[in-house]
């Protein structure tokens, strides 16, 4: 058994200057870059405007005067778009939980670009402290991962990664790709593996209305 102090995310060993931490440096730093590549006007969620159009080359506008029908729009990419997709709602949320804990200011009051990137900036500003303090550094890593593959994967023409949700013994949903490493549930801390993440049972959907 390993009895050396590991980073929660990645598992390998800390070195004597990383001993205290929950992530390791290369973890923050990837996750510093991950944040920085999401936000601003180039960066990958600006760039899914160019990836609506089902079938269009660039998502540019239609020649004037052409009488074809408008290419349909990619559900997924507008599921991504909206202020409770899988991009903005996430990165919000984690700017509550660390509000609360005294390290970010969530801003509600703009635009959807706008928000997203003051959200990727407050997380990237207090990310050090989240590295080295936030209990739950390694839940927020490995969403952040799965929002820039999933935002990398549409924007680079990729099939994004399916996700699924399982639960967890004590009830607490968790949402996650098939190929997720591994994950510790936010609400009981128990850690979990790759095996045995996929061993957890699907959450049952929710009754329609």
């Amino acid at each position: 058994m390993n009895d050396f102090p590991a980073c929660t995310r990645c598992a390998h060993d800390l070195r004597d200057d990383e001993l205290g931490r929950l992530l390791c440096l290369r973890c923050e730093d990837r996750a510093a870059q991950q944040l920085a590549a999401i936000q601003g006007s180039s960066g990958l969620y600006a760039q899914l405007a160019h990836h609506l159009q089902r079938g269009g080359s660039n998502g540019g506008p239609a020649v004037s005067g052409s009488k074809a029908a408008p290419a349909p729009l990619r559900v997924d990419v507008l599921s991504l778009q909206c202020a409770g997709g899988p991009v903005l709602g996430p990165l919000e949320g984690w700017v509550r939980v660390w509000e609360e804990a005294g390290h970010a200011e969530l801003n509600e009051g703009a635009s959807l670009q706008q928000r997203v990137d003051h959200a990727c900036r407050t997380l990237r500003y207090n990310l050090h402290w989240a590295a080295e303090s936030f209990a739950a550094a390694d839940a927020f890593a490995a969403e952040l991962n799965t929002i820039h593959r999933t935002l990398t994967g549409i924007t680079a023409g990729e099939k994004p990664p399916r996700h699924v949700t399982v639960t967890c013994p004590c009830q607490q949903p968790l949402r996650i790709t098939l190929d997720v490493r591994a994950l510790t549930c936010p609400g009981c801390r128990t850690e979990y593996g790759h095996s045995e993440i996929l061993r957890l049972p699907l959450a049952e959907r929710r009754a329609a209305a």
